[in-house]
């Protein structure tokens, strides 16, 4: 019995996403579909003093290409992002802990392309996690015809008995061709997840998984609903991941 779940990556997405990730036992990033301007792909919200912010990743206006595709050319945003996730969270409780293995993804590295960036950090804060799901590439397999085809295929390909998909794909994905090839569908439900303590007025759930980790260190997992036993607090994240380059 192997579960897997397919979607695109996200910039340091918020904590369903990595409860979706350790839900399965491989993870396909799906970042053969196009880019979609302003959504997840390149950015992600912050709490602030003045309420939740945007960090967004420069990628320029085209819109016709493939995430895989999407070239980072200017690197200044990096320190920018650094910086600003320092001056909102210096004083949160784990900062200075998770700063250790994060600030030098963004203050070490240059990233040259949107996909590999996200994989690197999904990577990183896994490995903090203790998420051990494999995380693999779509274009680690052969990509067939049609929206709910290719998912079918993919899900082939990767040995799968069952599909976890989050509940925006209903309006879409047609069951049938799953069914027909033995492989179950089931639902991911992001509701229901407890408060923490979070710094700057009204609790916000949407915002990046950072905000949880500045604030909870290795109780993370506390608030969350399928990560189980965390990295210690003292070591670097072992999932991060090597550098990588993704041809255009």
């Amino acid at each position: 019995m192997k579960k897997v779940a397919i979607l695109q990556s996200n910039y340091i997405p918020w904590k369903g996403y990595f409860d979706l990730i350790a839900a399965v036992d491989e993870f396909i990033l799906y970042d053969d579909m196009q880019y979609t301007k302003n959504d997840w792909r390149n950015r992600n919200q912050i709490k602030t003093p003045k309420g939740v912010e945007w960090l967004t990743v420069p990628v320029g206006q085209g819109i016709d290409r493939r995430i895989r595709d999407v070239e980072l050319h200017d690197q200044r945003w990096q320190v920018k992002h650094w910086k600003t996730l320092e001056a909102n969270y210096a004083k949160a409780p784990h900062f200075k802990a998770i700063a250790e293995w994060l600030k030098p993804l963004y203050m070490e590295q240059a990233h040259r392309h949107l996909s590999p960036l996200n994989h690197r950090l999904l990577q990183a804060i896994c490995g903090y996690l203790g998420i051990g799901t494999r995380i693999s590439h779509s274009w680690d397999y052969r990509l067939g015809e049609g929206k709910s085809e290719r998912l079918v295929d993919l899900c082939l390909q990767a040995g799968a008995s069952e599909y976890l998909s989050g509940p925006a794909a209903r309006d879409y994905l047609d069951e049938s061709l799953f069914a027909a090839q033995g492989i179950t569908v089931s639902w991911f439900d992001y509701s229901g997840y407890p408060q923490y303590p979070q710094q700057w007025g009204d609790f916000t759930h949407g915002v990046t998984i950072l905000d949880l980790l500045f604030n909870c260190g290795p109780d993370a997992p506390r608030f969350m609903k399928h990560v189980r036993p965390p990295a210690p607090e003292s070591t670097a994240p072992t999932g991060a991941a090597p550098d990588m380059r993704v041809s255009p």
